[in-house]
C-alpha cells in the first residue's frame, strides 16, 4: 500500500528520529526531473510529449518512438464532433476546472468501450485524455469569455502538429501568435507539473476511485475536482492575488525594508486575505529547496526581460529572498522555509497573457499525465479497494424519545 515506481518526491532525511533538511529532488520513472529539462533544452525540443511517455510507459522513448508519439497526440487533440458545439457551447461554466470535469464526463458517452478496464483500452483513452485536454480548457475558457463576459467568441482549430504547450497558446489567443521562448516557458511549466509522486491529494483521488473499479473518466475527473481546490491546484491564483496587494501598498518594491514590513503584516494576519500566509512559501515535503521553483524561476528571468518586467521579477526574487528571515522575526522559529513553485508559476502564466481562470486548469493540463500513469498502476498492480483508516471517536449514547427530548 502507498508504493509507487512512477514519481519520487525527495525533500529531507530521517537521522535518528530528526527530519533534517535538504535540497529538494523530483524523480520521473527514477529519472532527475532536472535531467529532463536540461537535456531537451540542449536539444531544442520540448520536453513535455517525451514526460509524458516516461511516465505512462517508464522508459525514455528511442528518437523514432519520440516522433511517432509526438504525431499521435498531434492526431489526437481534436474532439469528437459536434463535442465542442454540443458540450461546451451550450453548457459554458464560469469555472473553467468544473468544465473540465464535465466535458471529462461527458467523452465517456463518445468513447467505443467506456467500461473496459483492460490497461490495452486504459492506455488508449488516457492517451486521448492527455492530447485533448489543451483543446478542452482552451474551448471552454473562450465560451466563458463569450456568454459571461460578452467578449466575442474566437474558436481555432488545434495544429496536429503542435506541442501540448504550443496548442494551448495558439488556440487561446485571437491571432494564434507566440514566441519560442513563451512556448519553451510553458513547455517548462508542464513538465514541472506532470507528476508529484502518489501521495499528493489529487492523484491519490485517482488512486482511490480507481481502486474501486470504476471507469477512467470518472477516475480523470475525480483527480480534477481534487485539483480545483485552492489548498492543491488552485494554490498560486491564492499567490497572484496576495503579490497584486502587495505591489498595490508598496511603492518602492526594490525596498528590502518596506517590503520586509509588508510581509510581517501578512504574517500576523494584518493584511493579506487574513489568513496569516505568505503564499507560495514552504512545502509538505520539500525543506530548502524545490527543484521546479528554481527551473521556473530561472526560465522567467529570461521571459521577464523579453516582457520588460524585471522590475516585477526582482520583487519575486526579493521576497524569496527575505522570507525566512522575516517568518524567524514574527514566527521565532528556525524552521526552513523554502519557495515552492506556485510562488512563480502564477507570474509566468501572467508573463504569457494566460488570464488567472486558466491557471489550475493549466495545472490539469500538466498533471493529467501523472493521474493517467498512476490508473494504469493501479489497475494493473492493484485488485483490493482502498479503504483508509478511520476510527470513530463519538461515545456511545442511549436514544431518546420523541417526547422527552
Amino acid at each position: 500500500m502507498g508504493l509507487t515506481r512512477i514519481g519520487d518526491v525527495h525533500g529531507y532525511i530521517i537521522d535518528e528520529g530528526e527530519r533534517i533538511p535538504v535540497d529538494g529532488k523530483l524523480y520521473y520513472r527514477g529519472i532527475d526531473v532536472e535531467d529532463l529539462v536540461r537535456n531537451a533544452a540542449a536539444e531544442g525540443r520540448f520536453g513535455f510529449e517525451e514526460t509524458v511517455y516516461l511516465l505512462l510507459f517508464g522508459e525514455l522513448p528511442p528518437a523514432v518512438e519520440l516522433k511517432d508519439f509526438c504525431a499521435l497526440m498531434g492526431n489526437s487533440r481534436a474532439l469528437p464532433k459536434n463535442f465542442a458545439e454540443d458540450c461546451i457551447m451550450k453548457a459554458p461554466s464560469r469555472d473553467i476546472m468544473n468544465k473540465l470535469a464535465r466535458s471529462v464526463l461527458t467523452l465517456y458517452s463518445y468513447d467505443e468501450a467506456p467500461e473496459s478496464g483492460s490497461p490495452e483500452n486504459t492506455l488508449r483513452q488516457c492517451l486521448e485524455l492527455i492530447a485533448r485536454f489543451p483543446t478542452i480548457a482552451a474551448y471552454s475558457y473562450m465560451a466563458k469569455k463569450h456568454y459571461y463576459d460578452h467578449e466575442s467568441l474566437i474558436i481555432h482549430m488545434p495544429n496536429s502538429d503542435c506541442s501540448s504547450a504550443e496548442t494551448l497558446l495558439s488556440l487561446i489567443r485571437p491571432d494564434q501568435h507566440y514566441t519560442r521562448l513563451e512556448a519553451e516557458v510553458l513547455d517548462l511549466a508542464l513538465v514541472l507539473h506532470a507528476e508529484h509522486g502518489g501521495g499528493n491529494n489529487s492523484t491519490f483521488a485517482v488512486h482511490l476511485v480507481s481502486s474501486a473499479d470504476t471507469d477512467t473518466f470518472s477516475a480523470i475527473s475525480a483527480g480534477l475536482v481534487s485539483l480545483k481546490g485552492f489548498k492543491h491546484g488552485g494554490a498560486n491564483v491564492k499567490v497572484m492575488e496576495m503579490m497584486d496587494e502587495i505591489k498595490r501598498n508598496i511603492k518602492r518594491w526594490d525596498n528590502e525594508g518596506d517590503v520586509a514590513d509588508y510581509l510581517e503584516r501578512i504574517l500576523r494576519g494584518e493584511a493579506g486575505d487574513g489568513s496569516a500566509l505568505i503564499y507560495g512559501q514552504g512545502h509538505a515535503v520539500y525543506t530548502k529547496t524545490d527543484p521546479r521553483a528554481r527551473l521556473l524561476r530561472d526560465k522567467a528571468a529570461l521571459l521577464a526581460a523579453e516582457k520588460n518586467l524585471n522590475d516585477e521579477f526582482n520583487l519575486y526574487l526579493l521576497i524569496e529572498r527575505i522570507v525566512p528571515e522575516v517568518f524567524k522575526k514574527v514566527k521565532g522559529s528556525d524552521k526552513v522555509i523554502c519557495t515552492n513553485v506556485d510562488f512563480y508559476s502564477g507570474f509566468v502564466y501572467k508573463m504569457l497573457g494566460i488570464p488567472a481562470d486558466l491557471y489550475t486548469p493549466l495545472f490539469a493540463v500538466s498533471r493529467v499525465a501523472g493521474w493517467c500513469a498512476h490508473r494504469l498502476e493501479e489497475i494493473i498492480s492493484g485488485g483490493r479497494i482502498i479503504r483508509p483508516a478511520y476510527k470513530c471517536v463519538q461515545r456511545h449514547r442511549d436514544y431518546i424519545p420523541l417526547d422527552k427530548r
